[in-house]
């Protein structure tokens, strides 16, 4: 793959549900090396958008590129250098923490020992490993998604993308959470996430898309996004004059 590639690309994206517009003519572009938070209201298109990124909603019309390879001309291509972990992750509730890992690096073919080295090193980042042999079904709804989270990452994806991944957390797992997206983009990865807590965007992310009714209405870094307005201008006070 050449470098400069983006990490996604989208052009003309549309998708109905039920006579409904739900992504209407959506052009989007994110670098690869970034953390990109893609916000608006609810319904305004987020996650339909990420699913078509996904491969797990088919376009109506337009086209879906990660790293220069067509998700719907290649899916087993682009799906090998993605992840992706919806706001409510299904996990399997018999299954342990260690044993869940076991099974998703399976299906992702990595290797039995590599596997091992990278599920501990993920266990014991989010502050799981002392529970890696108790199942699953009895851990809160913000434990369920920091194993999820480990689960996304096992195989190392160049692209991760996250569907509100704070819901359900603490705030001392939610730093957990945004430390190890930042390191992940340092070492070279790509992260796309939504969300609802817009001084995380603010914080965290190098761009900021803001889409409603499934179009981008603005896009750029939080010092472009401000720029000619107040000073101590927010991405709250940009978000609600904008897409509210």
């Amino acid at each position: 793959m050449h470098a400069s590639l983006p990490a996604l690309s989208i052009r003309g994206l549309v998708k109905h549900y039920g006579g409904l517009m739900a992504v209407d003519i959506l052009d989007l572009e994110v670098p690869a090396g970034q953390i990109y938070a893609l916000l608006g209201p609810n319904g305004a298109g987020k996650t339909t958008t990420l699913r078509m990124v996904a491969g797990l909603a088919r376009p109506d019309a337009g086209t879906v590129q990660l790293f220069g390879v067509d998700v719907i001309a290649d899916p087993i291509g682009a799906k090998q250098m993605l992840a992706w972990l919806p706001d409510e992750p299904l996990l399997y509730d018999k299954l342990t923490p260690a044993e869940y890992l076991a099974f998703i690096a399976g299906l992702w073919r990595v290797p039995a020992a590599v596997a091992s080295v990278r599920a501990e090193a993920l266990l014991s980042r989010l502050g799981l490993w002392d529970r890696r042999d108790v199942r699953c079904e009895g851990f809160s709804r913000g434990m369920k998604q920091k194993v999820a989270l480990a689960g996304a990452l096992i195989h190392e994806p160049r692209l991760l993308i996250l569907d509100e991944p704070l819901t359900g957390l603490d705030a001392a797992a939610a730093r957990q959470v945004k430390d190890m997206l930042l390191e992940r983009v340092a070492s070279g990865g790509t992260v796309i996430l939504t969300t609802h807590i817009l001084e995380v965007a603010e914080r965290i992310a190098q761009r900021i898309g803001i889409i409603r009714a499934g179009r981008l209405i603005v896009e750029g870094s939080m010092a472009e996004l401000a720029a000619g307005r107040d000073a101590g201008t927010t991405l709250e006070d940009l978000f609600l004059e904008l897409a509210a």
